[in-house]
Order: structure tokens, then C-alpha cells, then sequence
């Protein structure tokens, strides 16, 4: 199963929010969107979920345009909270299945669990406003998924929770990718994204900076530097310095971190290290998702 954005567009006015948009959202996959405020990711995720019309390009799911139908069957959760805050956690969950077309007991089923699974089980009947936000957040979450969809999609779902939330959430939505189901997710919080996702897109000024899984994007946007380690107590690397073609710029004892001018280049210092002393490590330095960021929007 796949979601594919083809050239979708969206104007408020004279302001263009979204610029020919296109990626695409593999099924079993969780891919992270990932942008400034106001770089066209609400509005996307919304036209993709039919809350906004596009004013040109289209969505598809696996080559069918998406019907009102087929959308009914997604998951979604808005950046704002949008469940009922005097309801009880577990009574609104098994509500909202119902409305979509659960039967009671499967409703009652498929809430229990997710409640059991995301760490809120105790607060079942609680009212959500007596929740922490962390453990709302993780509501909103098993609203997004109680009627067991066909994609999720979820805006700033990591917003407010700590590291071992995150990491409760993370286990329930890469249960739910290895069923074969598309899940995308915005997120400001660029490390979780990259420790998370098999792919990204890149947005910024609402057009498609960047997109590809996290080694393609590495890949794409390495340069021409490395890092060598030398191995023994007195090995020293301040050799690499008067290689031609080098521009070293960490040197702490045995470990050199350089520039080079090419690939070639690398490998004749690679070749120098080799005859000189037993060689710990030598690879290419690959950026993180936040040197990609901002390498991309700037």
C-alpha cells in the first residue's frame, strides 16, 4: 500500500501555502515530514486527508485517487488536541470506533488494548482533562488508531512526551508500519525523526526540499570528508596535516578528522596510514538529519 502526492498545490489568497508538493508514503515504512513553522505541513497533511481541496496535482492510494470513503479509513492526529476533555479516556475511545462502524465490542476491544499498549490503562476512566499532557498526547494517539485504519497520518505526535514515551509510542506505530500500513508524521524534533523513520521529506517555503530514506539523503548530501582512527597507545596522526589535498580539521591524537579533494585523495591517506600503523577506523563523516535541514531550507 502506497500514498503517493503528486504535484499538489494550495494558494490562501495571493499566498501559495504549498508549492507542486510530491512525495510518497510506502506502506510498512513510517516516513517523517519535516519542515519550519510555516513550511507547508499541516496544510499538506490536511489536503492529503481531504480537509482542504488542493488546487492542483492529487493524491492516490496505490494509483486510486483517494475517495471520501477511503479517507474515513484513515487515522489522523491534528498538532491540537481534538478529543473531548470531560469525556473519559476509554468511553470517547471506544465512541469514536463506533463511529467508525465498530461494533461495541470491537470498539471496547480495540480501545482496551491501546490503552494497555500506550501506557494509560490506569487512567482509562479518568476524565482527559485530569491527564498529564504526556498522557493526553498518548490519548490522542489511540484515537488516531482505534478503528484499526488503513494509513496514519499524525501531526507533531512526539510534541510533549519524554524520552520513555517516546519510545512507547514508537513501539505501538512501528507495530502498526509492519502491518503494511503508510504512516507519516510531521515533527520539529529532528533527532527523533532520524532515530525513527526509514524515510523523509524535507519541506521548507511549501515546496519539496528533499526527500528519499534516511541513507539515501545521507548519502546524497555527504561531502568529501572523513574520519581516521589509528590504533596503539602512541599512534599519531598529525602526519595526515602534510598530505596534499587534505584539509585536516579535528586532530586529537590518534583520531583525524579531514577534508579532502577528492575521493582518490582520501584513499592515498588511507594508503599512507596503512604503512605507518594498524588502522582503527576509516570511514566517511555522513551528516545528520539536522546538517540535511539546514543545508536544504537555507
Amino acid at each position: 500500500m502506497k500514498i503517493e502526492v503528486k504535484g499538489i498545490t494550495r494558494r490562501f489568497g495571493d499566498r501559495t501555502a504549498i508549492d507542486e508538493v510530491s512525495f510518497s508514503v510506502a506502506g510498512g515504512r513510517m516516513t517523517g515530514f519535516v519542515g519550519g513553522n510555516g513550511a507547508g505541513k499541516t496544510t499538506t497533511m490536511r489536503v492529503i486527508l481531504g480537509v482542504l481541496s488542493a488546487d492542483a496535482g492529487s493524491v492516490t492510494l496505490d494509483g486510486a485517487p483517494l475517495t471520501d470513503s477511503v479517507r474515513a479509513r484513515f487515522g489522523y492526529m491534528p498538532e491540537e488536541r481534538g478529543l473531548y476533555p470531560k469525556m473519559k479516556v476509554l468511553e470517547q475511545l471506544i465512541y469514536l470506533g463506533r463511529l467508525h462502524g465498530m461494533t461495541a465490542a470491537a470498539a471496547k476491544q480495540s480501545a482496551s488494548s491501546l490503552t494497555e499498549r500506550l501506557g494509560i490503562a490506569d487512567r482509562a476512566d479518568d476524565a482527559l482533562e485530569n491527564l498529564s499532557l504526556g498522557n493526553q498526547q498518548r490519548a490522542q494517539i489511540a484515537a488516531a488508531l482505534v478503528h484499526e485504519p488503513l494509513a496514519l497520518v499524525l501531526d507533531e505526535p512526539f510534541s510533549g512526551l519524554d524520552p520513555i514515551a517516546v519510545d512507547v509510542v514508537l513501539g505501538v506505530l512501528r507495530d502498526f508500519a509492519a502491518q503494511g500500513a503508510p504512516v507519516l508524521f510531521s515533527s520539529h524534533q529532528l533527532d527523533i525523526v532520524e532515530r525513527l523513520c526509514d524515510d523523509v521529506v524535507v519541506i521548507g517555503g511549501g515546496r519539496v526540499r528533499a526527500a528519499g530514506s534516511r541513507e539515501e539523503l545521507r548519502a546524497a548530501h555527504s561531502g568529501l570528508e572523513f574520519e581516521l582512527e589509528l590504533d596503539g597507545a602512541h599512534a599519531d596522526a598529525g602526519w595526515v596535516r602534510e598530505q596534499p589535498g587534505v584539509r585536516v580539521t579535528r586532530l586529537d591524537g590518534a583520531t583525524a578528522r579531514f577534508e579532502a579533494d577528492s575521493a582518490e585523495t582520501a584513499q592515498t591517506v588511507l594508503t599512507a596510514a596503512v604503512g605507518r600503523a594498524q588502522v582503527r577506523r576509516f570511514a566517511p563523516i555522513t551528516p545528520t538529519l539536522a546538517q540535511i535541514f539546514k543545508e536544504t531550507v537555507q
